[in-house]
């Protein structure tokens, strides 16, 4: 079967994001790239860009979250976009509760975590870095989303 890997395009903050997700989730970064192990005189890098991510992978569970910084050349990447959601099945209550009370520290709920209307446990969530998430505990999958 098929495996979905998020990826996030940041505006020169990806790695203090990525640190911040790793103190959540936990593990280890599989890589982190950044802009200067790629130059050459193919593909120059300004110096003030040397030092971002160009990509880096955090392994959670079988899946893996992705991203990098977007070069200013590029423009800057909308941080309230509301068009997608990282969703996260978590495997128990209290893993839900971990993951959606570390995750949204310093951003935006939109809807606390508690019982859904749909039988599992729900919530969502702007991040400090505009990162819009979800975070369900379904036991057996009954309810799930």
């Amino acid at each position: 079967m098929a495996v979905i890997n998020p990826h996030i395009n940041f505006n020169g903050n990806a790695e203090e994001a990525f640190n911040f997700y790793k103190s959540v989730f936990g593990g280890a970064f599989a890589k982190v790239i950044r802009f200067k192990d790629l130059s050459s005189a193919g593909f120059p890098v300004a110096e003030h860009e040397a030092n971002k991510i160009m990509h880096i992978a955090l392994p959670i569970g079988q899946n893996m979250l992705m991203a990098n910084d977007v070069p200013e050349v590029l423009g800057r990447t909308n941080e309230n976009e509301n068009r997608s959601k990282i969703s996260i099945n978590a495997a128990s209550k209290e893993e839900a509760d971990r993951l959606f009370n570390g995750l949204s520290a310093g951003g935006q709920i939109e809807m606390p975590i508690a019982d859904s209307p749909w039988g599992s446990y729900f919530g969502m969530f702007r991040d400090k870095y505009g990162i819009e998430w979800m975070v369900e505990y379904a036991p057996d999958d009954k309810g799930q989303l």
